[in-house]
């Protein structure tokens, strides 16, 4: 299973290339590639492993993954029930501003696009109070190429250097790390499994095998590559569960939550929970549906 590097197809010789994926699940492997890319997620919901840091992943989502950056968008698990449908609909702009666009974003009008850039190297997130107008943006530029389609980019990303603000970061504060090929695969066999069994008793011994290595080996191992224990991992992939079960209003009480994300005690859950997101579950829960409502009030 060669996880990395990844070759972005190039269609029609530009140096803005456009893939639009309408897929029964998104591409399922730990990759990279020398570009960076803006991902617009249309339709479809999962998590997103991008270097060290993982969260969920919805509709109107939109990322920058930095160049060379280990990532993943992984389908949740009844996107693999019925590989017929075409249940995740994204579309990706890959650019290469290190090699192919150097010299344009090199003028001094590119002042603003260069500093932006530079924030892009472990990946950030779009604020979601411009979803709507970059979703529009981006489907804009597909429809178009050459010339057109490379100014259109180029004013997005003056746009998203000027105007945006408080962009999410996708980092743990730590440099990137650029895994080996073998080491890739290795990642990413962990990552599978974990976003597979994480509602299950994971072990340390059996994580470790998974990886081919000694508990003792697999956890230095891990440190090494991630800068975090794989406990505080698999605590991130749990709560990101719990949070999207909590979104769905897939739960019958909070202790359901534990229970179906892997933790046999409430408490643990509730202290776990806290750490990662900062508040309480029921906090949480109460948040997200005060939002839900000030939404649809605001849209009627």
């Amino acid at each position: 299973m060669k996880v990395i590097p990844f070759t972005v197809p190039v269609a029609d010789g530009g140096t803005v290339v456009i893939q639009e994926d309408i897929l029964p699940y998104f591409y399922n492997y730990l990759h990279r590639h020398k570009e960076a890319q803006v991902t617009l997620i249309i339709k479809g919901e999962g998590t997103l492993i991008a270097g060290n840091y993982t969260q969920p992943v919805k509709a109107g989502d939109v990322y920058v993954i930095g160049a060379n950056q280990p990532h993943m968008f992984r389908s949740d698990a009844k996107y693999f029930e019925n590989v017929r449908e075409k249940n995740i609909h994204a579309i990706h702009i890959f650019f290469d501003h290190e090699q192919g666009l150097q010299g344009l974003f090199s003028l001094p009008e590119m002042e603003n696009v260069r500093k932006f850039l530079l924030q892009t190297r472990l990946s950030i997130q779009l604020p979601g109070i411009y979803e709507e107008k970059v979703g529009a943006d981006i489907l804009r530029i597909t429809r178009l190429s050459g010339a057109e389609r490379l100014l259109a980019f180029v004013n997005m990303l003056v746009y998203f250097s000027k105007h945006v603000k408080e962009w999410k970061s996708m980092s743990t504060g730590f440099s990137r790390h650029i895994y080996s090929e073998s080491e890739g695969m290795r990642m990413n066999d962990i990552y599978q499994y974990t976003l597979e069994h994480y509602a299950e008793n994971i072990t340390l011994e059996k994580i470790a095998s998974v990886a081919h290595l000694t508990t003792y080996a697999f956890c230095k191992y891990f440190k090494k590559h991630t800068r975090k224990t794989y406990l505080g991992f698999l605590h991130e992939i749990r709560i990101n569960a719990a949070c999207k079960k909590m979104i769905k209003g897939d739960f019958d009480s909070i202790a359901s939550v534990a229970y179906a994300t892997g933790y046999n005690n409430p408490i643990t859950f509730n202290r776990v929970f806290r750490k990662v997101t900062g508040m309480s579950p029921s906090t949480y829960a109460r948040q997200y549906r005060y939002d839900e409502v000030n939404a649809h009030s605001d849209g009627l």
